[in-house]
Formats: structure tokens, C-alpha cells, sequence
């Protein structure tokens, strides 16, 4: 069985992120500090834990926050401009997830002192990822955040690169939202833009992450800029916009759709079989599909399903599913099949009844077919 999540944070690593706080201040108190930061941990949860350790750090560390960022900066292990995935603290200086709690100390205390705060989350992100902490700083001042975060976009380290779009995402989980950018996220903009073709992929994905959390508000904006940003394209940012693009591509988002290559089908459905027209649940839905180009030209078609589940009033509730992608000759023919799993779930309670599959083609609707649910107490 998997180590649960919260145990990143323990009391080996407390103990040791203590000894390097030690090392580079001597007036620190490592034993009140390990005890405040553990006390009660078994039954703390991870964001639980990490406030602990952050009320722990505010506790022990320099009430003056300049000498407080000496001090965390100091106990820093070395800059390696490494994949940090996967590393750990070790006697060199603190990394890894022990950076979390120290973040968020930053983002609390270091308001005040806003450029040296800045600073000192640039050099945590190093060392893990500041991407919660500072937002402190962009909710408190947007405009000189921004103006910090732009020149960032040219720094030779690439999870500082990285910081800059995944800060300031506005939906980014776990993290609190920035209302400002989702009612109006041209202001994020530019710096996109700026690491759009950024060398690493890591820094690239974040883009995207981004850009798909403003299309839940503005669909509209990052169809524009898929066009864009399509024009002379290379695979990586094609790939980049694609995956940016997947919330759009999945609702059937017409203006994404066409930005990315794919207009009106012109297709019809001249055969939709349900392979298995009851279906006890825990099998599989199977189907398969008849396509016929009416086209001249060949089309690129999203071919994706609904399938509208029934619930407990009778009613029903659709949810896509995407299929595959392929291309249609002009006057083409092609058959296609599907497996789909009806099993148990976390995010669905399923009911026995009548269900529909419907066919969608480039966020056109082909064609719908029915079938039974059968459930183990029917």
C-alpha cells in the first residue's frame, strides 16, 4: 500500500530542516521548534501539517522578517537547476517539501517587504516550487508582482521560468484563486507569451495549464490565441496549444475547434450499433460506428461520445468522453468500435435504466442510441 500524502512531511524531516535552521543561526530553538511543528502530526493531514510547520517557523525565526529571509535563504541547499521531482533534504541544505511551509511564511510576512519577499521566493522555488506563496504577493499588488514575475520569464533557471506561469494561474488547485485575472486575464498575457517557446517542456506544460484555466472563463480569449499561436508552428508549441486547448476541445468549443483545424463536419452517421444493448454493470458499453465523408476535401475530424447517464430522478446527465482523432478522404467510409468500462467509481453513483450514447464529430452531434444499465440489485 502507497505511503498516504501527508507523510511527506514527518518528523525525520522536521528534525533535519531544524538542524540546517540551526546551523546557520545559533540563537534558533530547535527543540521548541520540532515540538510546536510535530505536535498532534499523526493526526494532521498534509496542508494541515504544513501550516504547523509554517506557525512553527513564524515562532522560532527572527521576529525582524529581513533577518528572518537571511536566515531561510542560508539553510537553503545548494541551487543544482535540477529535475526536483523525486528529491529530498539531505546535509547539504533544505529542498524539497519541507519549502512548502516556508513559502507560505514568505508570502504572510514578507508583504511588507515586498522586493526582498520576491527574492526570497524565487530562491525557494529552487528548491521545490513557490507557486502558493506568492501569491500572497499577487493578490496584495498585482501590477509590481507582474512586473517582477516579466523579467523572471528570462531567468536562466528554468523553475523560476516555470514559477511565473504556474503562480499565476487563476484556478491553480489547491492554491487560493486570483479573482482579478479570472474576471480579466489579459494582463497574464505577455508573460505567456514570452515562455510560449521555452526550452523545457516543464515550463512549456505550465504555460498551457495556464491558458486552460482562463478558457473556463474566457473561451473565447485562448481560441484567439490558439490561432495565433498556430501560425508557423513548431511541434512543441502545437503541442503546448493542444493541451492548453483540452477543456475547449472537449466542451465542443466551435472557435477552438476551427483555430486548431477542425471546421463543420461534413459528415453523416449512417450506422450507430450498441453491441451490447443491456449491460450489467462492471462490463463494458460496446459500439461501433459508421462514418460517410459527404465532403469533396478531406476532413480532420474530434470524434468524441456522451453518454447520458441516468440518476436517481429518472432524468439524465451528459458526460464526454473523448474517442480518437482521424482523417476522412473525400466520399470515405470508415467503421469504428469502442469499449467503454461501466464499473464502480469515486465521482459517480450509478443507477440501472435506460442510458443514451450520442456520436459527436468536431462538437457536432451525429447521431444518439439507447441502452440498458443493469445494476447487481435490480
Amino acid at each position: 500500500m502507497p505511503e498516504p500524502f501527508k507523510n511527506f512531511f514527518n518528523p525525520k524531516m522536521v528534525a533535519l530542516m531544524a538542524s540546517h535552521l540551526r546551523r546557520v543561526w545559533s540563537d534558533f530553538d530547535e527543540a521548541a521548534f520540532v515540538k510546536m511543528a510535530t505536535r498532534g502530526f499523526v493526526d494532521l493531514e498534509l496542508k494541515e501539517r504544513s501550516e504547523q510547520i509554517k506557525q512553527a517557523l513564524a515562532a522560532q525565526l527572527p521576529k525582524k522578517f529581513s533577518d528572518a529571509a537571511a536566515v531561510l535563504i542560508d539553510s537553503l541547499h545548494p541551487d543544482d537547476d535540477i529535475d526536483l521531482s523525486g528529491t529530498s533534504m539531505d546535509e547539504q541544505g533544505i529542498r524539497g517539501w519541507a519549502i512548502l511551509p516556508m513559502t507560505q511564511y514568505v508570502g504572510e510576512r514578507g508583504i511588507d517587504d515586498f522586493d526582498l519577499g520576491m527574492t526570497v521566493q524565487k530562491e525557494l522555488t529552487k528548491r521545490f516550487s513557490s507557486e502558493f506563496g506568492i501569491r500572497y504577493f499577487i493578490l496584495a499588488d498585482k501590477k509590481r508582482a507582474l512586473a517582477t514575475l516579466s523579467k523572471w520569464t528570462g531567468d536562466k533557471n528554468y523553475h523560476v521560468r516555470r514559477l511565473v506561469s504556474e503562480s499565476t494561474r487563476p484556478r491553480l488547485p489547491w492554491a487560493m484563486q486570483l479573482p482579478a485575472f479570472i474576471k480579466d486575464p489579459k494582463p497574464l498575457l505577455p508573460i505567456l507569451t514570452k515562455l510560449k517557446d521555452d526550452d523545457q517542456e516543464y515550463v512549456r506544460r505550465s504555460v498551457a495549464n495556464n491558458l486552460n484555466d482562463i478558457a473556463k472563463d474566457h473561451p473565447d480569449i485562448v481560441a484567439e490565441i490558439a490561432g495565433e499561436w498556430l501560425k508557423n508552428v513548431s511541434p512543441e508549441r502545437e503541442k503546448l496549444v493542444r493541451h492548453a486547448c483540452r477543456t475547449l476541445i472537449k466542451q465542443g468549443h466551435k472557435p477552438t475547434l476551427s483555430a486548431l483545424g477542425y471546421k463543420k463536419p461534413k459528415v453523416s452517421l449512417p450506422e450507430l450499433e450498441i453491441l451490447t444493448p443491456i449491460v450489467i454493470f462492471g462490463d463494458a458499453l460496446k459500439f461501433k460506428i459508421g462514418l460517410q465523408s459527404k465532403s469533396t476535401s478531406k476532413q480532420n475530424l474530434i470524434l468524441d461520445y456522451i453518454i447520458h447517464h441516468r440518476k436517481a430522478n429518472g432524468k439524465t446527465t451528459p458526460k464526454v468522453f473523448k474517442w480518437k482523432t482521424l482523417n476522412l478522404k473525400p466520399k470515405e467510409f470508415q467503421m469504428v468500435e469502442r469499449k467503454h468500462a461501466l464499473k464502480p467509481i469515486t465521482t459517480r453513483k450509478y443507477y440501472g435504466g435506460t442510458h443514451r450514447l450520442e456520436i459527436i464529430a468536431n462538437g457536432e452531434s451525429l447521431g444518439l442510441s439507447e441502452f440498458e444499465l443493469i445494476m447487481p440489485d435490480s
